[in-house]
């Protein structure tokens, strides 16, 4: 089997565990749903997705980046799924978190267009502009990737990983060994998906470590038996 065929099958794998990182946060979501409210949960590590996917898109059509079918495939899934959980978060979330939202989309529709437009128009070749909007996705990659540790603080301050989304962390690790070992297999390195996708995989380790910290080994919401408090004695008048 030569080297394209091997890097073609492990680009489609790493679609399919790409899927499953877009598809993981849905229990979050059925659970939002059910509740009718975000409780603690945050909005960024899909904010930073949602940015992520529309680079990831734009840097894999071919008037950018030539021949990146798979990257362009799994990221569009990624944008319409993450698109439907910002919308489900924007309609149970507090008034608050609507207009950081709110602010934060608008900043990243400003960034795009910023991006976007003069590399189209000012930068000529495929090299060239494979380089810019590469270098920005891997910022964008690595801000996605270590996006849930914005609540890392939370959980190594209340001893408690309920809030943070394990099984983003679990396949945002696998994805990032998948996609690290797709970019490596290339004649050249590419370099703007190996760096974030090693990142990617070191950060999803350690928020997986986090997790099974304060789960397993540390918790610190476990059942304490209550104290039984005796009534008062009181005194009978004389």
């Amino acid at each position: 089997m030569q080297d394209h065929q091997i890097r073609f099958i492990v680009g489609i794998i790493g679609n399919i565990i790409s899927a499953f990182l877009f598809i993981s946060p849905s229990p979050v979501f059925w659970r939002i749903c059910k509740n009718k409210s975000t409780q603690e949960f945050h909005p960024y590590p899909y904010l930073a997705t949602l940015m992520n996917c529309i680079l990831w898109v734009f840097y894999g059509i071919p008037i950018v980046h030539p021949d990146s079918t798979l990257v362009v495939s799994i990221n569009g899934f990624g944008l319409a799924l993450t698109l439907i959980y910002l919308s489900i978060f924007f309609y149970y979330t507090t008034k608050r978190n609507r207009v950081i939202m709110c602010l934060v989309l608008l900043a990243e529709a400003v960034a795009f267009t910023s991006i976007c437009i003069p590399t189209l128009l000012a930068v000529h070749t495929h090299g060239e502009r494979s380089t810019i909007v590469g270098t920005i996705c891997i910022v964008f990659g690595i801000i996605m990737y270590g996006a849930p540790l914005s609540v890392a603080w939370k959980v190594i301050k209340t001893k408690s990983a309920e809030f943070l989304p394990i099984w983003l962390c679990v396949t945002g690790f696998v994805n990032g060994i998948i996609w690290f070992a797709y970019a490596c297999l290339s004649k050249k390195i590419d370099i703007n998906i190996a760096v974030p996708n090693g990142v990617g995989a070191l950060l999803g380790f350690i928020q997986i470590c986090i997790y099974a910290y304060y789960t397993f080994i540390n918790p610190g919401n476990k059942d304490k038996p209550a104290e039984v408090q005796l009534p008062e004695k009181k005194t009978l008048p004389v």
